[in-house]
């Protein structure tokens, strides 16, 4: 589903924030992208979304290249930043509906997975009231839901359970394991190294933007925690 080959970014100074990444990320996938900040996770979790131009390497999601034809690939990927920037003039339902409109949700589908979504994540009762008096959680939820009501191949996620409570963070944990089973793939960062290492089936760790660490979850941890992993290969030089 996704595949990165050779990808580099570099920013003032020719720094780069990457250097020449590969993985590859198959459907059913939870992928992990563990790194410390400033390890070149955004950088890459941007450039796949196809909002991040770049030189070196390409990124293909089912097959297509990012750089060739981004409209083809963004068609069948949500993208959700971890700090999303909503129109906050509009209300949640406006907000949902106008993404129904651009990825082309008909109208059966749109009102069942707004439902079913609103209801998961107790968002309901809200969704007539503007995005600007919602809390931060509030519109992480209304990200989330509008990142699901296309039913995306690929759902890529920045930092996804920063400001969800307790009970939304379990929420999405529980949609994302449904939708890996019914054949899309999930590539998100986390700090919460705990909760990667339960919910991912394979994960990758990043440094100073070099692959350091990759592949399936209980042989990249081995005996160890992923918390003893990481702070293992982070400190060696």
């Amino acid at each position: 589903m996704l595949k990165i080959r050779n990808f580099s970014k570099s920013y003032k100074g020719d720094k780069k924030a990457v250097d020449q990444l590969n993985l590859e990320i198959a459907n059913g996938d939870i992928f992990g992208f563990i790194g410390h900040n400033g390890a070149g996770k955004t950088t890459t979790i941007r450039a796949i979304a196809g909002v991040m131009d770049f030189e070196e390497g390409d990124i293909f999601i089912n097959g297509v290249s990012i750089k060739k034809d981004p409209v083809a690939c963004k068609k069948i990927t949500a993208y959700i930043p971890d700090n999303p920037d909503l129109y906050e003039h509009l209300t949640g339902i406006s907000y949902l509906n106008f993404i129904g409109d651009i990825y082309e949700v008909n109208k059966f589908d749109r009102e069942t997975l707004i439902e079913k979504y609103s209801d998961a994540f107790e968002l309901t009762s809200n969704l007539g009231d503007s995005i600007a008096s919602y809390s931060h959680g509030m519109k992480q939820k209304l990200a989330i839901i509008a990142a699901l009501i296309h039913r995306p191949k690929l759902l890529i996620l920045d930092e996804p359970f920063v400001g969800l409570d307790p009970k939304a963070a379990h929420t999405l944990k529980s949609i994302m394991s449904d939708l890996c089973k019914s054949g899309s793939a999930i590539f998100f960062s986390t700090h919460v190294l705990e909760v990667a290492e339960k919910l991912c089936n394979r994960i990758a760790i990043i440094k100073n933007g070099k692959l350091i660490a990759y592949g399936p979850t209980k042989e990249v941890t081995g005996d160890h925690s992923l918390e003893d992993v990481f702070l293992d290969l982070i400190d060696k030089k």
